[in-house]
């Protein structure tokens, strides 16, 4: 099982999980492991890497000792909002949009675009606020349910229990039955 997420994952080019950390701690227990004479292919095995990877880590190894398998920093754009910056907006959207002085309880995209600029200085687009929440704050999109300000639960409870089952259609107990086909 294990085979087939690793060929999957080097098919679509997918990181291997972990920090670069615990990933730079992978490839140097590779380059033990062989030092100590152990097949590549054993290595792979035991560091859950391919074969190709542990290939290449040794060629790094041999070419700067030094820093030939030390973690690099993760390529990309760097976030516009530290951790501590998107701690504090999930307390801030927590609080409520009222809190924020908007006159419902209903967060928007524009809303959370106009409070992250207020307190961080930070502009985003509405498309970039939403792949914040989604993949910064890991939070999902949810959609209020429509119910009128004037609902009475307890005279659609006593309309549920009493004057519905005398509306529904009931099968009739006369005739001919059934016939399943």
């Amino acid at each position: 099982m294990h085979t087939v997420n690793l060929w999957f994952a080097m098919l679509i080019g997918m990181r291997p999980s972990g920090t670069a950390e615990q990933l730079e701690k992978r490839r140097r227990q590779a380059i033990a492991l062989l030092r100590v004479g152990m097949p590549y292919r054993e290595v792979a095995r035991r560091v859950r890497a391919a074969v190709s990877s542990v290939v290449r880590w040794k060629q790094a190894y041999r070419r700067d000792r030094r820093n030939g398998l030390r973690a690099r920093p993760t390529p990309g754009r760097p976030p516009r909002l530290t951790e501590t910056q998107k701690a504090r907006l999930r307390r801030l959207l927590l609080q409520g949009a009222r809190a924020a002085g908007h006159t419902t309880e209903l967060w928007t995209l524009k809303r959370i675009g106009t409070l992250i600029e207020a307190e961080f200085d930070v502009r985003y687009s509405p498309v970039g606020v939403w792949k914040l929440l989604r993949h910064g704050l890991h939070w999902s999109w949810q959609k209020p349910e429509r119910r009128a300000r004037q609902r009475d639960e307890a005279a659609i409870e006593h309309w549920k229990t009493h004057t519905w089952p005398d509306i529904k259609k009931r099968r009739p107990t006369w005739g001919p039955p059934r016939v399943s086909r």
